[in-house]
């Protein structure tokens, strides 16, 4: 008796999710974006966001909370339990490499989410002030070795893209330079391009129009394959340094306890979202490159950010860097 109870409610609450699902989202829907307004997360949150209005009919709302490397906005996400898909987050790989950054993280990114889908991947460029004496990129990785005493290195603030992708590329030249870290990529960005500092690596997305325009020089994509966006930077590999690569990856997910048929509607969704000709016109133009469908879904997103857990504790581990929040 007591197991056809059990299987009675258990049918119950799948029907009962089931129905929730078919009337989703029933509210306007509230995206966490856990960086500042204006930076290159933010937009590309918007044009999701905007996006998925469309597809599902209700309003997406974009909430911006910074600080401590996107742990405060995310946590806040992860605290927001029971879920019912009407608050997510959308957060790039920091998600997995918070963990390592921070000892004393309050969430787990693996057990303490639903995983709704990976749905774009920003590369990055290797970029400095417009007047760095060195005319490509093996000059480049020759005067920061020569300089390596004076040479000064920017980014968007402990955790960000730029922090991480400086951090990547510095260790696989095996070199420590001065360091400047920034409250967003838009005060480094504009401190760059005033020569304030030396160099950085950032999302095309930010720094694909600097470059184009003159304001800042490209040296190199950290990429298997050149960018449409900079076609005439080189890759690294193409520079003799293929094991300098990265890209950002975003991913959307819900609190933990979300019930699956939600979470299927939203990845159906986000899928649906990407097609759109007006997203995906937006999200090229500024050199995001947009997930295939068999990337939007639970199952491989939490397989990355399982796999990019153990990837970050190594560098991060090596670079001995630690933050509080």
């Amino acid at each position: 008796m007591l197991r056809t109870w059990t299987a009675v409610a258990a049918f119950s609450l799948a029907a009962i999710a089931g129905a929730a699902a078919q009337d989703y989202p029933s509210k306007p829907v509230t995206i966490m974006m856990p960086y500042a307004a204006g930076g290159p997360g933010d937009t590309i949150t918007r044009i999701i966001g905007a996006g998925m209005t469309k597809v599902l009919g209700k309003q997406f709302l974009v909430e911006n909370i910074g600080g401590a490397g996107g742990t405060i906005g995310t946590l806040k996400v992860a605290q927001a339990t029971p879920g019912d898909g009407h608050y997510l987050l959308i957060m790039h790989f920091g998600h997995a490499a918070n963990s390592a950054l921070y000892p004393n993280l309050r969430y787990d990114p693996v057990a303490d989410f639903e995983h709704i889908g990976m749905f774009a991947q920003s590369p990055m460029a290797i970029v400095a002030k417009k007047d760095f004496p060195a005319k490509d990129f093996k000059e480049f990785v020759a005067y920061l070795r020569a300089n390596q005493a004076k040479v000064v290195h920017g980014h968007a603030g402990l955790g960000s893209a730029a922090h991480m992708c400086g951090l990547a590329f510095l260790q696989a030249i095996d070199l420590k330079v001065t360091t400047v870290p920034y409250k967003g990529t838009a005060p480094a960005l504009n401190d760059l391009i005033g020569g304030q500092f030396d160099f950085m690596c950032d999302q095309t997305v930010n720094i694909a129009q600097p470059v184009k325009s003159g304001l800042i020089k490209g040296y190199a994509v950290p990429t298997k394959t050149r960018l449409a966006v900079l076609p005439d930077l080189p890759t690294t590999g193409e520079m003799g340094m293929p094991n300098v690569q990265m890209d950002v990856w975003y991913g959307m997910w819900a609190p933990k306890g979300t019930p699956k048929p939600i979470v299927d509607k939203l990845s159906a969704a986000l899928r649906d979202t990407l097609k759109d000709a007006e997203v995906k016109g937006r999200l090229t133009s500024m050199g995001a490159e947009i997930s295939g469908d068999e990337l939007i879904n639970s199952d491989v997103l939490r397989a990355q950010v399982a796999k990019e857990v153990v990837r970050w504790k190594e560098t991060i581990s090596k670079a001995g860097v630690t933050a509080t929040q």
